[in-house]
């Protein structure tokens, strides 16, 4: 876990406000800390539930998560499992079941439907399980609904958004007619990054000519970016909530002719986007190190598996990514 550094903590009460953590930066986050006896001698089982492994960044985030595991093998065991594609959301269900049927102590989940998921992680934590809610928060109403409170360990996803809106605001200037292309909107991150688009329109001076989503999917989003081009005649940037979309998008504009005059930006860093970069043909992405948050989720599965308990925001770092920190 080398990009991961825990700040030593003396712990003297049950409750503690706030704890510091690095995550290739800082991570801030709101908790409460309790002490219990150490792990049984039997290794604990720790199960991994991404979404789609069609997507770069989930694989990312497998890769970074067995590497880990396969370096800690006397420490627990573990299984990662991913959807077919990002609306395939029982597979998620079916994953978090057969998780607990298998008796795992741990599950590290980075939700496909923020409410949704609230119903069969509250009962696999009412089964015992330890679950860690990573990537995409769950919706707060719906864990209240299913009686439980756990911690969300992942990025700011509207400051991110803001990030890379920002960027293209800055590059077109104000009065530049965008797009926005959305993620799933059954999930919190994608309505988050929207938000934050949307603030980047409003203190940019940009025109919003149209904002529908592609479901995180590169071929949905070709589809979606064609159709945008055919029916507004000057658009001039499109925002995209993840790097997926954004390379279906520079597909559409290869086809259109169009690619490197229209701007573009995304989220996750994936590999596929960065020779875009240095290439023109995209402005900016936004990194969340997906791999990295895998990791963490895990060791504080482990954590908690120990008798800590967390709660609140376990913020972890974004970052702006351009064509100057790809030299």
């Amino acid at each position: 876990m080398s990009n991961f550094k825990r700040e030593s903590v003396l712990i003297s009460a049950p409750r503690r406000a706030a704890l510091k953590l690095g995550l290739a930066g800082t991570l801030v986050l709101a908790l409460s800390c309790s002490v219990s006896p150490a792990f049984a001698a039997e290794k604990p089982k720790v199960g991994l539930i991404m979404k789609s492994l069609s997507n770069e960044f989930f694989k990312q985030m497998k890769a970074g998560a067995d590497k880990y595991a396969a370096e800690n093998k006397d420490k627990f065991d573990f299984k990662a499992v991913g959807m077919k594609d990002e609306r395939d959301f029982a597979s998620q269900v079916d994953a978090v079941e057969n998780f607990v049927t298998q008796k795992y102590d741990i599950i590290v989940v980075a939700p496909a439907d923020s409410k949704a998921m609230a119903t069969p992680l509250a009962k696999a934590v009412k089964a015992g399980v330890k679950v860690i809610n990573i990537d995409v928060p769950l919706d707060a109403d719906a864990k209240k609904k299913a009686g439980i409170d756990l911690a969300f360990f992942g990025p700011d996803n509207k400051e991110g958004a803001k990030l890379a809106g920002d960027a293209l605001a800055k590059d077109l200037g104000p009065g530049a007619k965008v797009v926005i292309l959305e993620g799933n909107p059954e999930a919190d991150n994608a309505k988050e990054r929207k938000e934050g688009f949307v603030d980047s329109v409003k203190s940019g001076k940009l025109e919003l000519l149209d904002s529908k989503t592609a479901h995180w999917e590169t071929e949905e989003a070709n589809t979606v970016m064609t159709n945008f081009l055919t029916k507004y005649k000057d658009i001039q940037g499109v925002m995209a909530a993840n790097d997926s979309m954004a390379l279906g998008v520079v597909k559409a504009l290869d086809a259109a002719g169009q690619a490197g005059k229209i701007k573009v930006v995304g989220f996750d860093n994936i590999p596929p986007v960065q020779p875009l970069i240095k290439d023109g043909k995209m402005l900016a992405t936004v990194e969340q190190y997906g791999a990295q948050m895998a990791v963490m989720g895990i060791d504080y599965g482990m954590r908690e598996l120990a008798g800590e308990k967390f709660t609140g925001w376990v913020k972890t770092d974004v970052k702006l990514v351009t064509s100057a920190d790809l030299k």
